[in-house]
């Protein structure tokens, strides 16, 4: 280790390690190999259950550090969001003992796509899992059918799915999942959803635990608002967000009055 490496690492351990030693926050500070590579190997990081990592244009050998680092195997959570991850980055990690007991795992804006999105789903290591971040990933239709047909994902509750290039087709594959009845909460804002896609999301018989929906910045139309206004799946949603769509102003006044507008913590719409 060189005396460079050493000091910033003293001083990141110093000044971002929590006082307990379960949280550590490494976002935005220039992380690389030869720095995870050092921390990998630290007992004073063996109680670490959050681990911060976003910003750091992480790739490659960061990742393969990351994945085969005995040091980290009590994470709870775990931020990689914003960093140069693509499919391989994320079969390393599905694939890595550092995720069996995962209850967060953020992948937010890298550059994920279906295959990668495949790795993760067919992963056997995400027993605990129950959030699942892959906002701005183009992991696409196929991508959303993988995680509708993962038999690997039994605690999941919370997936976000935000601009993601789901379109009508990865939407459906959702609602017509059973694998993903126990999910509470669905993002799906920005994946140019319309009619179709809405439409089956409120007719699904599998979705009927969602307690938070967001289909913001779509293209569903008055039909589809209808639909999800009229929707039996879901009683036990809380708040619904459908801003940004193109749902003509009578449809949306309906939408308002009925009886699900009525049930809601939150309703958001134009």
């Amino acid at each position: 280790m060189t005396e460079v490496v050493k000091s910033k690492i003293e001083h990141l351990l110093r000044s971002q390690l929590s006082t307990d030693g379960k949280l550590l926050d490494l976002d935005d500070k220039e992380i690389g190999p030869e720095e995870l590579k050092q921390m990998a190997q630290l007992d004073e990081l063996s109680g670490l259950e959050q681990l911060y990592l976003s910003h750091n244009f992480l790739a490659g050998e960061s990742i393969e550090i990351l994945a085969g680092s005995k040091v980290f195997g009590k994470l709870r959570s775990l931020y990689l969001n914003h960093n140069n991850l693509g499919d391989a980055e994320a079969e390393l990690i599905a694939q890595s003992p550092v995720i069996k007991n995962l209850n967060c795992l953020m992948f937010e804006a890298n550059n994920i796509g279906p295959k990668g999105a495949e790795s993760l789903a067919e992963s056997a290591n995400f027993k605990t899992l129950e959030i699942l971040f892959m906002d701005a990933n183009p992991i696409g239709s196929h991508g959303a059918e993988a995680f509708a047909k993962s038999t690997h994902l039994p605690n999941l509750r919370a997936l976000h799915l935000d601009s993601t290039g789901l379109g009508d087709e990865g939407a459906i594959c959702l609602a017509d999942s059973p694998q993903l009845a126990h999910l509470t909460k669905l993002y799906l804002c920005s994946n140019n959803i319309g009619d179709k896609g809405a439409i089956a999301l409120a007719n699904s018989p599998f979705l009927t635990n969602l307690t938070a929906l967001s289909v913001w910045r779509n293209e569903i139309r008055d039909a589809g608002g209808k639909a999800i206004a009229e929707s039996k799946t879901f009683a036990k949603l809380e708040r619904l967000y459908m801003s940004l769509n193109l749902i003509d102003r009578p449809v949306r006044k309906i939408i308002r009055k009925s009886e699900l507008a009525a049930r809601l913590k939150t309703l958001v719409m134009d």
